[in-house]
């Protein structure tokens, strides 16, 4: 049996990580090697950085804090923001990442998820989904840009997309759930489940360790991710690691 994964976040801006709602009201959490060295030390199974203005300042990810943080962890890191070519990807590979998170880039050129998948393997290459429900249109809209520029796309589409372009896993972030705490938006991972075979990251909404029981029992997902939760010191990943125990699931 495949253990699912407890993954903490940081979104990074300027070299700080911050959390908001909603991706806005971003509150300044702290440094990002000194939380990276936190969540080695709790037992997280992988990190996830997100350079979350790289992309809307037009400019790289700063590869040189992500080399820090590579430097204190030895769990596998995903790096995301900013990421525009296969020279790009490589950079961040090179500076410590396992695996690169293209989002908008994506989106735009869809054969760059082709082009990592063929230079360093599909599982190096995740491809995230920022997507927000659309009522007027009754499915789950792709946004852009750090939530900012919302695209004509489906998300369950554009997933099968991706993952037809060589994308390894994905990394699905609801919009609506983000930062709220009212656990994780059940039926958009349920549909993607359904709709794709590739391990699916499930990030926003983590209130509760029992939000990551009722993710893992009634979805297919292979992880949680979360950021405020963890960041604030409401939960440590050994304490959900024990609840999901407790729970019958199988985690490392």
């Amino acid at each position: 049996m495949l253990t699912k994964r407890i993954i903490p976040c940081l979104d990074v801006d300027q070299g700080r990580v911050k959390k908001g709602v909603h991706f806005i009201q971003l509150k300044d959490v702290g440094d990002p090697v000194a939380i990276a060295k936190a969540y080695e030390a709790q037992g997280a199974d992988e990190l996830v950085f997100l350079d979350i203005t790289a992309t809307t300042d037009a400019r790289q990810t700063m590869t040189q804090t992500v080399a820090a943080v590579a430097a204190q962890v030895f769990m596998p890191l995903t790096v995301g923001g900013g990421i525009r070519s296969v020279a790009d990807m490589h950079d961040l590979l090179r500076a410590g990442a396992d695996k690169i998170a293209l989002n908008s880039a994506a989106v735009k050129q869809p054969k760059l998820i082709t082009a990592g998948a063929e230079t360093f393997g599909s599982q190096a290459v995740v491809v995230a989904i920022d997507t927000r429900w659309q009522p007027e249109r009754q499915r789950y809209q792709v946004t852009i840009n750090g939530g900012r520029t919302p695209m004509d796309l489906d998300a369950i589409q554009w997933a099968k997309q991706a993952v037809a372009a060589g994308a390894g896993e994905l990394l699905v972030t609801s919009m609506d759930a983000d930062g709220t705490q009212e656990g994780f938006d059940l039926a958009l991972y349920r549909q993607l489940s359904a709709a794709v075979t590739v391990p699916i990251v499930a990030s926003g909404g983590a209130g509760s360790a029992e939000d990551f029981v009722d993710l893992f029992k009634e979805t297919a997902v292979s992880a949680g991710l979360a950021a405020s939760i963890f960041h604030f010191g409401q939960l440590t990943i050994p304490e959900v690691k024990t609840v999901l125990k407790q729970a019958k699931v199988a985690v490392r």
